[in-house]
Parts: structure tokens; sequence; C-alpha cells
């Protein structure tokens, strides 16, 4: 098996194209140097920086990932279940992470955003399929309004949207 097509099976999922290639990896790429500018404008240090840079590039990357043909069939395959979904979600720990180094974002911002992201994908989980869709741009249009009053540093302005998208929009539908 090919290197790329190795790294193609852990960042987006077996059986991408090089269309969905081109589309994940320009969106991680931008997501990342958007980010990273933001931050450096913000006058980050070197670590939060760096970090900025690789949480910019999973989610960015993910919104776009989550959302292709290949991940869809990777992860809405027969057997997987509400708890493989919530799980999916509950890993990402992101603005914990970001709280550890970004000065003015507190474990509180970081413990909402988190909150409402898990919240969100367990109430898209639980209604019937013919609703999911629409609850999920529900919980993310709600999700997104209750994260912007935070106390998010624009340097990270960026992170609940983006976190929402990949998740409750992109993951957790299905084909």
């Amino acid at each position: 098996m090919s290197t790329l097509r190795t790294l193609d099976e852990r960042l987006i999922a077996p059986g991408a194209t090089p269309h969905d290639r081109t589309v994940v990896y320009s969106t991680a790429v931008a997501g990342t140097v958007l980010a990273t500018a933001l931050a450096y404008a913000a006058g980050l240090s070197t670590l939060p920086l760096v970090l900025i840079a690789i949480v910019a590039f999973d989610l960015y990357g993910g919104a776009a990932v989550n959302a292709t043909t290949a991940a869809k069939r990777h992860f809405h395959r027969p057997g997987r279940t509400w708890r493989h979904h919530v799980g999916f979600v509950a890993i990402h720990v992101q603005p914990f992470l970001l709280a550890l180094v970004v000065p003015g974002f507190t474990w509180t911002a970081a413990a909402v955003v988190y909150l409402l992201a898990l919240a969100g994908a367990v109430i898209t989980v639980s209604v019937p399929a013919d609703v999911r869709r629409p609850v999920a741009f529900g919980c993310t249009a709600l999700a997104i309004g209750l994260a912007l009053p935070l106390a998010i540093p624009a340097a990270i302005g960026w992170l609940a949207p983006v976190l929402f998208v990949k998740l409750l929009l992109a993951h957790l539908q299905p084909l």
C-alpha cells in the first residue's frame, strides 16, 4: 500500500478520491494559515501558535473530511452506533488544549464550547433519522449563538463554529 493511500486512509477515509484529497488538504492548509495568521497578529508566542496550527489543521480539514462520501461510508458503515458517533465527538478535546496555552481563553469557555458540541451530538443522534439533519443544523446554530458571547479571544474566534460544523453538520450526517 502506498504511503499516500495510508495517509489518506488515516486522515480522510478508505476510498478517498483525488478530488477529496484536493478539497480536504486545501481546506486544512487554508484554515491553518488563517488561524495561525490571526494568532500571530494577536501576538501569541510560539507554543500557542504551533498548537493553534495543529488544531486548525484538524478542525478545518476535518470539517471537509467528514463531508466526503468516503468518510460517510467509513463512519456510518454497518455496525456503527450512536455510541461511536458521540464518542467521536467526545474525543475532540481541542478547546481544553487551547485553554492551556491561549491567554484569555478560560477553562469555563472551553468547557462550554466542548459541552455544546457534546450536547448537540447527543440531541442529534437521539432524534428520528428523518429529522437528524435539521436538528443538527438547529443545534449548530444555537451552539454558535451560545458560544459567541463567551470571552473567546479573537485569535481563536473560529474555534467554536468550525468545531460545530465538523462534528454536528459533517460527522453526524450519514450519506
